[in-house]
Formats: C-alpha cells, structure tokens, sequence
C-alpha cells in the first residue's frame, strides 16, 4: 500500500490512479491529520508526501515520522514545486528517501516509488546482519544502532545505508553515481550532488569517526580503516 499526501485534489487522484493502474494499491489523503488517522490502523510499503501542505506541512510531518519507533523506517519520497538546493538539501536531511520536483512525470514517479520499494524489501534479514567495525565506528544492523565510541550517533536512513555500503566495502572505492544507484535506486550525474550533501552531514554527525570516509577526488569515496 502506498499513501500518497497531497492537498491537490486532481494531482491526488491522478497520482492514486496512475499507481493503482501499476500493480500498486494506494490510497489518498489531503493532509496530515488524515495521514496519521490512516498510520494508526496501517502501515504503508511507502509514502509519498507534498511539502507545501495546509496546516503541518511536509518536511513537519517526515520529522514526525522519523522520530517515531513505529513509523521511523517507512520509506518517504517528497513530491514538491519547489526544486532549490536548499529545499532538496533540508528535505533530504530530514530523512526523506527521494525528491521529485513538480510537475513530474507518472512513470518517473512509479519508476522512483519501484526503486525505493526494491532497496526496502531486499535489505538483509535481521538474523544474517552482523556487527560492522571500522576504527571507533560500530553499527549493529539487527538493533538499528550506530556508535562511535561509547557514544549513540542517530542518522537518518539514508546516512544509515550510506555508512553501512561504504562499512561494508571498506577499503574500495566507491563512485558517487554507484553510491547513488545503490542507495537511491537510480544513476543520474546531475543528482550526484544528493551523495555530496549525504556524504557531508553524515562526516558531522560521527564527529571524529567521520575522517574516516576518505574522499577520492574526482572519483568517489572510501572508508578507511584508521582517521
């Protein structure tokens, strides 16, 4: 089930239909209100979220969402008229999954929605993760923890699959647009930019334990085994 939020009628409907017409069941609502009124009998695979929205708006609500244990790791993708580099860069570090800018496209959007859904049904089971360790950096896949030292560090979720591939691969070189794909399901050198600012608040938010991401100028990043 995807909820889709958005005060617009008309781009509600065609957003609902277009997915339902898809293979994927959705449902609408106009605001917030509604929104949590829905989240307490179901969740949803996903949730697509206007910013500009009457009363709480967007980026009000993904925070809402994000500080709650029962809602934290339901994907969200943000759906906007604005397309600044500020707007991107707040919803993002407030934990947003995707950004697509308005007007868009029905089928960029499903394709976008399919990607998100891919990435969040084929994570590892919580049996098979292990504890990853590099330097001070410890992250517990089965309790959704992140350590640096003795102290917790919360991230968003995507910062947390961020830290987990570059953990993962330590050692190697991985390039922006791969970090991309893998991270956000889709290749785009224009959207290389989303790595940078994920790659930078996550360095701020391990404090000392961010010298280790190494950036490989011109190519990409690594993590190191010593700061």
């Amino acid at each position: 089930m995807i909820y889709c939020v958005e005060d617009d009628a008309g781009i509600r409907e065609l957003v609902v239909y277009t997915l339902q017409n898809t293979g994927l069941e959705a449902k609408g609502f106009a605001d917030g209100a509604a929104l949590a009124a829905a989240l307490r009998t179901h969740r949803p695979q996903l949730i697509l979220l206007d910013i500009m929205l009457p009363g709480e708006d967007g980026i009000a609500i993904l925070r809402r969402l994000r500080a709650a244990e029962e809602t934290r790791q339901i994907p969200v993708i943000l759906l906007t008229a604005k397309n600044t580099e500020y707007d991107k860069v707040v919803g993002l570090d407030s934990g947003a999954d995707d950004y697509v800018a308005k007007p868009f496209g029905m089928m960029e959007l499903v394709a976008r929605i399919r990607a998100v859904l891919r990435r969040t049904q084929h994570e590892p089971p919580e049996e098979t993760a292990r504890p990853l360790v590099a330097g001070e950096i410890c992250v517990d896949e089965r309790a959704h923890t992140v350590y640096v030292g003795d102290k917790e560090v919360q991230l968003t979720l995507k910062e947390y699959q961020l830290l987990c591939l570059l953990m993962k691969k330590r050692g190697a070189v991985l390039t922006r647009d791969v970090l991309l794909e893998s991270i956000w399901g889709y290749g785009n050198e224009s959207e290389t930019r989303t790595v940078d600012v994920h790659i930078r608040t996550l360095r701020q938010k391990l404090g000392p334990g961010g010298a280790l991401i190494e950036t490989v100028r011109g190519v990409g990043y690594r993590m190191g085994d010593h700061a």
